[in-house]
């Protein structure tokens, strides 16, 4: 078992990462949103990444100067192998979890 504690939200952007690979903070706003119906600000994300990039299961580098961003290069962020570990983990231990409910225990409409 790990030894880190993620949020839902550090979960949900590490999934996201795992997800395209290699992106950059407004790709990641996109991708959340479609996937959560709710939208997030980059200055949230952001966050999230550098906390992540501190525990080890992010990393980032700068890509190229574009002409659209005014010559300024985008930071792009990538899960490490510990980040997918982690988000590995989390999925299995809830997916036992979940195995544990019984079916029968909700009977929806019926009071």
């Amino acid at each position: 078992m790990s030894e880190y504690s993620l949020g839902t939200l550090e979960e949900t952007i590490l999934i996201i990462l795992l997800m395209q690979e290699k992106t950059y903070g407004v790709e990641i706003a996109k991708v959340y949103e479609q996937h959560m119906s709710q939208s997030i600000s980059l200055p949230a994300i952001h966050i999230v990444l550098k906390r992540m990039e501190k525990k080890g299961l992010v990393k980032s580098d700068f890509g190229d100067p574009t002409p659209e961003r005014g010559g300024k290069r985008k930071r792009i962020y990538q899960a490490t192998q510990t980040g997918f570990k982690v988000a590995s983990e989390i999925q299995e231990r809830r997916t036992q979890m979940w195995s544990k409910v019984p079916k029968a225990t909700f009977n929806y409409g019926l009071s």
